[in-house]
């Protein structure tokens, strides 16, 4: 795939289609700008600051925009927590509505229409295929992003962390964790 994606490169160059700074820029911006980094920093800001989580609960967009995040795929955000009680997944039926600015490039796996229909129809199975088994007692609740809305996953902070300083949280958090297809 990598020999593909420079042979394409090389010859859109070639050919004048595509100037090679720009697309350095691009990568650039989704390496350094967009990315589940972002989404873990807003995470770790949450759980280290209880006033913070609380705007980010209240006003997602604006809070996460207080840490420089917004965008197009994040004018419209909602966050939902991970309690002992309540696991949450995110899932865009219609399309691939994803929080670009929060976590970077959507996986491939969700965009594929087999996760879309069985993350409503059958959320445990789903996530039991990523690895999480939850006890009967927790209720998985879905969400349904759409091109209004777009849900973020707050897991659930491990326990034993209470030490750690936010850039210590933000390196436990993962894209997944904020999906809800994993648990930290």
């Amino acid at each position: 795939m990598a020999l593909r994606v420079k042979a394409l490169e090389s010859l859109m160059v070639e050919k004048g289609l595509v100037d090679p700074a720009a697309l350095d820029a691009i990568v650039d911006h989704f390496e350094h700008k967009v990315g589940p980094r972002n989404g873990a920093r807003v995470v770790a800001k949450a759980w280290s600051d209880p006033a913070y989580k609380a705007r980010l609960m209240e006003d997602a967009t604006s809070a996460i925009a207080e840490l420089g995040y917004a965008g197009g795929q994040g004018d419209h955000m909602v966050v939902v927590e991970n309690t002992p009680t309540v696991h949450n997944l995110v899932v865009c039926t219609l399309c691939s509505c994803y929080p670009w600015p929060v976590l970077g490039l959507p996986p491939v796996w969700y965009k594929s229409a087999p996760y879309r229909s069985r993350a409503v129809i059958d959320p445990r199975g789903v996530i039991g295929e990523f690895g999480v088994k939850l006890p009967d007692e927790v209720e998985v609740r879905v969400w349904d992003s759409t091109a209004e809305i777009r849900y973020l996953v707050l897991p659930e902070r491990p326990a034993g962390r209470e030490g750690l300083s936010e850039d210590e949280l933000a390196a436990l958090v993962t894209r997944n964790g904020m999906i809800g297809t994993a648990r930290l």
